[in-house]
């Protein structure tokens, strides 16, 4: 198939159907840019599981096709799965912004192994890979540095916002480049794709300033008291606002937290973070001030178990504990999913005496994500042939898409993908043109591992259904049994409570194996012989399904 008649791939290996993992391929002919390498965090179901990242075999089996690997933006959702996608594709060329490049390369070290110098792009800068010619594009978000993709293909322009909301009065001073945008738009966009995680919300998201005015009177309200702030530790913008409110009111900040430390320091160093070192106590130093000049940053504003706040509120955080005179402000949004761990942090805070305030009692958190108004002010601008919404659930892409209809644009030009869709777009047309290969890898520890492999679905077992230990105990001497089996129950049955149904299942081993020799069987055999006879006398019993771990003790 002649390429030039075949037009640009968009194959999607995340970011669809679903929140976080975010990875786009982009190609045309035989050469393909990556757009974005995130994780995703792991659900209830996955005991263990430390992150979930996108399956990369697609990239694999075309790596020689790849020139370079497009980073929009910071987020954990857009670069956390980057070191293991590195690790499949040595000597690929990484493109971001400052700050991205600085946190990329504080996760390499983490990752020893991995040869990679991230190449540092300013927005307004055109660069060019292969076929392709990509500008960056300044956009506000949550995090510093965030940039939309303008890419001229042989077919036309493609334009990826990346995360984006149109926040007039950042806190940087420097707005998203509407101009610019128009300037693009004047070109003709053949593709748009588009953040859709708030295209359900109308009207116009807030600005990051307004969070800093509220936050500055909850100082003034609050002057006697120890103030407590958990937000997300990217969010660079809230942070300085921090800094300046402590600085105006003549509090000193303590920095908690991982993550929170690292992504400040990483910040100041290059400039984005900026504010008096003075203002800096170190939490060892923490008695020799009272608590109203005191301001803690911390994480955990989402209730992760071992995160600053939630150590603080289980009273397990050395230096900090809470008490009456405490303030805490969830500076933050709650992640769905996350909602349990939140409330139980709160509610234990409560109980601790502190007073706590969060985003549904006052402004001290707004979204990155653009709104309803500010995605037609998009379009509006753009006005780009076709649109294939990205970056959100699927009720997400389908309020975007609709949006988009609402604007005066055709349902045959719009196209909602799922995970693993290829999307073929033509000068003259968009349709799904097939699947890759996609879905999901468990990164448990070190390891990279299949999802739903044997290891995964023992520790689901375990933790839903228990484990049961089988001894027989043998002589060497004689080859026969010296006791009665035993039966050691974890997380299955209260054993007071059923000693008859123990007593009974391991008469039915005794039977079972009495007579057996062990000099001359197999002993695997054996075991799995007593696995199956009680694995179907539980469930015949309790409809309960254990793990069954049959052990043969031999002894002189």
């Amino acid at each position: 198939m002649n390429k030039q008649t075949s037009g640009i791939k968009l194959s999607f290996l995340g970011g669809v159907g679903e929140v976080g993992k975010n990875l786009m391929v982009l190609e045309y002919g035989n050469e393909m840019l990556v757009i974005d390498s995130g994780l995703a965090f792991p659900s209830d179901d996955m005991p263990g599981i430390d992150l979930v990242i996108p399956d990369f075999t697609y990239l694999i089996n075309n790596k020689n096709k790849i020139k370079g690997i497009l980073i929009t933006h910071g987020h954990e959702d857009h670069i956390g799965a980057l070191p293991y996608l590195l690790q499949e594709l040595p000597g690929v060329p990484v493109f971001a912004s400052k700050l991205t490049v600085a946190l990329i390369e504080n996760k390499l070290k983490e990752h020893r192994k991995i040869k990679c110098k991230p190449n540092c792009v300013k927005p307004g800068q055109t660069i060019k890979l292969g076929c392709f010619s990509i500008e960056f594009v300044k956009v506000t978000h949550s995090i510093s540095g965030a940039m939309a993709l303008a890419i001229t293909t042989p077919v036309g322009v493609y334009f990826h916002t990346g995360d984006f909301k149109l926040d007039y009065t950042p806190i940087d001073g420097d707005a998203m480049d509407l101009v610019r945008l128009a300037e693009i738009s004047k070109k003709g966009v053949l593709l748009l794709t588009a953040d859709s995680t708030n295209a359900e919300r109308p009207g116009f998201s807030m600005s990051e300033r307004k969070v800093g005015a509220t936050l500055d009177n909850l100082f003034v309200q609050n002057q006697t008291k120890r103030i407590i702030i958990a937000t997300f530790a990217s969010n660079v913008h809230r942070i300085q606002q921090i800094l300046n409110i402590c600085e105006k009111y003549g509090r000193k900040i303590i920095f908690t937290g991982r993550s929170m430390l690292n992504i400040c320091e990483t910040a100041a160093k290059i400039g984005e973070l900026k504010f008096n070192r003075e203002l800096v106590v170190d939490i060892n130093n923490i008695d020799k001030y009272e608590d109203k000049q005191l301001c803690i940053l911390c994480t955990g504003s989402q209730g992760e178990e071992n995160s600053a706040l939630t150590r603080m509120a289980n009273g397990e955080f050395n230096k900090i504990e809470i008490g009456n005179n405490d303030y805490v402000i969830f500076s933050s949004s709650v992640i769905p999913g996350n909602e349990r761990e939140i409330n139980n942090v709160i509610n234990l805070l409560y109980t601790k005496g502190a007073s706590v305030i969060y985003e549904s009692l006052a402004e001290v958190h707004v979204s990155g994500h653009a709104y309803q108004e500010e995605l037609k002010t998009l379009h509006s601008i753009l006005r780009p042939k076709f649109f294939v919404p990205c970056h959100g659930e699927y009720r997400h892409l389908r309020a975007h898409s609709n949006i988009a209809k609402d604007l005066g644009m055709n349902d045959r030009n719009i196209v909602i993908p799922d995970l693993g869709d290829t999307i073929m777009v033509t000068k003259n047309s968009i349709k799904k043109s097939g699947t890759v290969p996609s879905g999901i890898k468990l990164v448990d520890g070190y390891d990279v591992s299949e999802a739903g492999g044997v290891v995964q679905r023992d520790r689901v077992q375990l933790a839903t259904e228990g484990m049961c230990i089988v001894t027989v105990t043998i002589s060497s001497k004689f080859w026969s049994l010296t006791s009665k089996p035993d039966i050691i129950t974890k997380g299955f049955v209260v054993v007071k409570d059923n000693e008859e149904l123990l007593e009974e299942a391991k008469d039915m081993i005794l039977n079972l194996v009495i007579n057996t020799n062990f000099k001359t069987q197999d002993w695997n055999a054996i075991k799995n012989n007593i696995k199956k006879t009680l694995q179907a006398f539980f469930y015949k019993r309790m409809k309960r399904k254990p793990v069954i771990i049959p052990l043969i003790i031999e002894t002189k």
